[in-house]
């Protein structure tokens, strides 16, 4: 995958980069696989405003992803690498040699015509599952499970993998992209390999239009709100925070403030966290 950067034609334009999308193989979704998605705009079912600056964006309908992979020992051939407009990883369509069509989180590697299985003794390869116990140790994982069962929930953006640190017991440590180490049950679900579009990260937006397509309203800072409107407001001309440290406008922490529950029941499958 590459970046294309454009020639300066425009004050937008002169900062703007998208990718070349080599990868994506067709542009038409799998219709079995589609959802309609319903757009809120951040509204509750009261109308009133609970996420801030949402709205608008190119209409989008929902792919349905095999997160679980629980269709074992069944191989599976790619068929095609493509565009997914709810997330920042591509996605293959697989064709099972029993006629069912799924979707997976498409890795680094992976191409058109590739075989993939969901299995205890499968192979070492980009695109297979497989249970935790049956990974070697230091091999990169994603779309991993934190219940058996419930499907993969850590590791599921572009570019992203964890690593297989260690076994121990009924539990393995695994690394996750932001250096937590963290403990998951021996027969979750993991994919080998890296989720695909690792250029995602050195895409830049470029202007103001493109956030708008995607559902992104447009964000104020405080300090330039009048006093009424934010705690940052207020002053003449160019004015500071004016606080020891920025908050919210509801005068909240802004910055740094940890807000993750002391007793929350997961806090023991944490071994070391991130950035410690």
């Amino acid at each position: 995958m590459a970046i294309r950067v454009y020639k300066p034609t425009s004050a937008a334009r002169r900062h703007m980069s998208v990718l070349t999308y080599e990868e994506i193989t067709t542009n038409k979704p799998e219709k079995s696989l589609l959802e309609t998605k319903k757009k809120n705009a951040g509204r509750n079912k009261q109308g009133k405003i609970t996420v801030r600056h949402q709205g608008g964006g190119n209409r989008q309908k929902y792919r349905i992803i095999d997160f679980k992979r629980n269709k074992l020992d069944i191989p599976a051939k790619v068929a095609t690498i493509e565009y997914d407009p709810n997330r920042s990883a591509f996605i293959a369509l697989l064709n099972y040699v029993d006629g069912e069509k799924r979707y997976i989180l498409a890795p680094l590697g992976l191409n058109v015509g590739d075989t993939v299985i969901s299995s205890a003794t499968a192979d070492i390869k980009p695109g297979n599952a497989l249970p935790i116990s049956s990974i070697p140790v230091g091999t990169l994982i994603h779309n991993v499970e934190i219940k058996p069962g419930r499907g993969g929930q850590m590791v599921r953006s572009a570019g992203m993998s964890a690593q297989l640190m260690a076994k121990e017991g009924q539990y393995a440590q695994v690394r996750l992209p932001s250096g937590e180490v963290r403990k998951v049950p021996m027969n979750a679900m993991a994919t080998i390999g890296t989720v695909g579009n690792t250029d995602h990260e050195n895409v830049r937006i470029g202007k103001a239009g493109r956030t708008r397509h995607m559902g992104i309203r447009p964000t104020v800072r405080g300090v330039v709100m009048n006093p009424c409107d934010h705690p940052h407001g207020g002053g003449e001309g160019k004015s500071p925070v004016g606080m020891p440290a920025p908050v919210t406008p509801w005068g909240k922490v802004a910055l740094g403030l940890k807000t993750r529950k002391h007793k929350k029941y997961s806090n023991k499958m944490i071994v070391k966290r991130a950035g410690k």
